[in-house]
């Protein structure tokens, strides 16, 4: 295994000493556009192969969920990489450029960051993603896929390989691991620091957790997606009945899926509880501070101090009482993971105050939460979101996966 690890790479950095305009990167995830077009049946056989194990082993829901390539899906993987043929070539852009009264000249460039190690669960989607928008941005990637979509991700690789010796570019910028033990992640995150440049994690907690816990190797991404939609006194009750039910219910397995709703007291007996009860009626499991309790009349649970911090990633949400904006926006900055978080009102002031003072990578005024995805950004699909405190933060798409150097000239300048 060691070797064979080691040998990615290496390969992988000599991928990177290769360099591609944007017209032969653009062919390149055409060809791949096609090639996926023309083995769709072969694709869709292989997921069939990953989704029966997954029932075997008994897998959950969610996790099932993600696994399926079904039409829809499939359009998505398509559209997705056409997306990011359209997007402008993020490398070697001025940034900023400034001449310096001593006649020292800076210019600011866009570069390739590197290696890229993806360690991810499930969705065989993000193969096909992190793959165009890792190529487009100049950075070779070692792929490390779960083993319940194993098949689904090989085929998907496989192609983008064929693509880029179609058009004779280095096969190496796009790496599946395709050996099965799990020693392999142990490895990558502390014997390959030498060759990875970069760690994003895509996946559950767990997963996260240990490569945010063990790697030497810096990481982008996220834990968890504990976020909040806050319903205000000045919301409009239409728009906040039809953004809450969407944030929660629309895809609950997402890490942009709202967990907690937090209801202003004054509007929880107006419509605060009108829109619990249609979440009941939709089959969600409701969990209450006290004072919602007292006054909800359906099926709900007592909250404990965890469910503010949970992430259920199910028709289960946690709903709470706050006096005032100040503090939700206290409530959210202490319970939350810095991913996703909405405010619902009309009061512009209010709106204002909050997308300022949540510490949130995404802030949100009248939107559901649901729409934390690079490719609803415009980005033509992401490799991950991340909450880091340091850039990038949010999703991270094609624009993200760039560092830049300083070149700096003159005739001759030497420093007194």
């Amino acid at each position: 295994m060691r070797g064979i690890l080691i040998n990615i790479g290496k390969k992988s950095r000599l991928a990177f000493d290769q360099k591609i305009n944007t017209n032969k990167k653009n062919k390149v995830l055409n060809d791949y556009v096609k090639l996926i077009g023309k083995n769709k049946n072969l694709i869709l056989k292989e997921n069939k192969k990953d989704i029966n194990q997954a029932i075997k082993k008994k897998l959950r829901d969610n996790l099932i969920n993600r696994l399926i390539l079904n039409e829809k899906k499939f359009s998505s993987i398509i559209n997705s990489i056409k997306e990011i043929i359209k997007l402008k070539d993020p490398t070697n852009n001025v940034i900023e450029k400034w001449k310096r009264p001593n006649g020292l000249v800076f210019t600011k460039i866009s570069i390739p960051i590197g290696v890229i190690g993806i360690i991810y669960e499930s969705r065989p989607n993000v193969t096909s993603d992190v793959a165009s928008l890792c190529f487009k941005s100049g950075n070779p990637v070692i792929l490390k896929g779960g083993t319940e979509a194993f098949h689904s991700n090989k085929i998907l690789s496989n192609l983008f390989r064929k693509a880029l010796k179609i058009n004779k570019v280095d096969q190496n910028f796009i790496q599946f691991i395709d050996i099965k033990d799990r020693k392999v992640v142990d490895f990558l995150l502390t014997k390959m620091s030498n060759f990875i440049d970069v760690i994003i994690p895509r996946g559950g907690k767990n997963l996260v957790e240990k490569v945010q816990n063990i790697s030497k190797i810096p990481t982008i991404g996220h834990l968890e997606g504990v976020c909040h939609s806050y319903v205000d006194k000045d919301a409009d009750p239409n728009i906040a009945c039809k953004l809450i039910i969407n944030a929660k219910l629309r895809n609950t397995a997402i890490c942009g899926a709202t967990e907690t709703i937090l209801l202003h007291e004054y509007i929880i007996k107006k419509f605060g509880i009108s829109i619990l009860k249609k979440l009941e009626e939709k089959g969600c499991e409701i969990i209450g501070d006290n004072k919602i309790r007292k006054i909800y009349k359906g099926k709900i649970k007592k909250a404990s101090i965890k469910d503010w911090s949970k992430e259920y990633l199910s028709p289960t949400v946690s709903a709470k009482s706050v006096k005032n904006l100040q503090e939700a926006i206290s409530h959210i900055n202490k319970y939350g993971t810095m991913h996703t978080d909405c405010i619902i009102t009309k009061n512009k002031k209010s709106a204002k105050k909050f997308l300022r003072e949540v510490k949130s990578s995404i802030a949100m005024h009248n939107t559901s939460t649901q729409f934390a995805d690079g490719g609803e950004f415009g980005f033509g699909g992401e490799v991950g979101i991340s909450t880091n405190v340091l850039p990038p933060r949010g999703p991270v798409g094609l624009r993200q996966l760039i560092s830049y150097k300083y070149q700096v000239t003159s005739n001759g300048k030497i420093r007194n």
